[in-house]
């Protein structure tokens, strides 16, 4: 990502910061689950906790962008961890498409052509280290 990249992410980010993490995560599963319906089984039936762990999984990595070792970690045992729920490697582009709907709709007319770019390369940036995690834990 370019320096001008992670300040559009960040920028467009701190909007949802300012939205209660529940609707914002309500929003994302929703579409998610509407477009994929098969992934449902992999979450819980109260989904209250995995709000908010999605929100505070996205504020981390915003957070992080400016400092990639740091990141890059976190990343790798998110991955990890996603594994043992079952998650494939192609459940990452559902989730991609679902997470930039869910910004496109709550920043409306702030959406741009260059924020969803920079958003694309973010989400791009992270699957490159998510799935090579992927492969790895598929060896051993």
């Amino acid at each position: 990502m370019t320096h001008h990249q992670t300040l559009l992410v960040k920028r467009s980010w701190s909007v949802f910061q300012k939205i209660d993490p529940v609707i914002v995560a309500d929003v994302f599963y929703a579409k998610l689950f509407a477009d994929s319906p098969s992934l449902r089984h992999m979450f819980p039936a109260d989904m209250s906790a995995q709000y908010i762990k999605l929100v505070d999984m996205i504020n981390m990595i915003i957070v992080r962008l400016e400092h990639p070792s740091k990141l890059l970690g976190e990343v790798r045992e998110m991955a990890k961890r996603h594994t043992g729920y079952g998650v494939k490697a192609r459940h990452y582009d559902l989730v991609g498409r679902a997470l930039l709907w869910t910004l496109e709709k709550g920043l409306g007319s702030d959406w741009t052509i260059d924020m969803q770019d920079a958003w694309k390369q973010c989400y791009a940036d992270l699957c490159v280290v998510v799935l090579a995690t992927l492969k790895e834990t598929e060896v051993h």
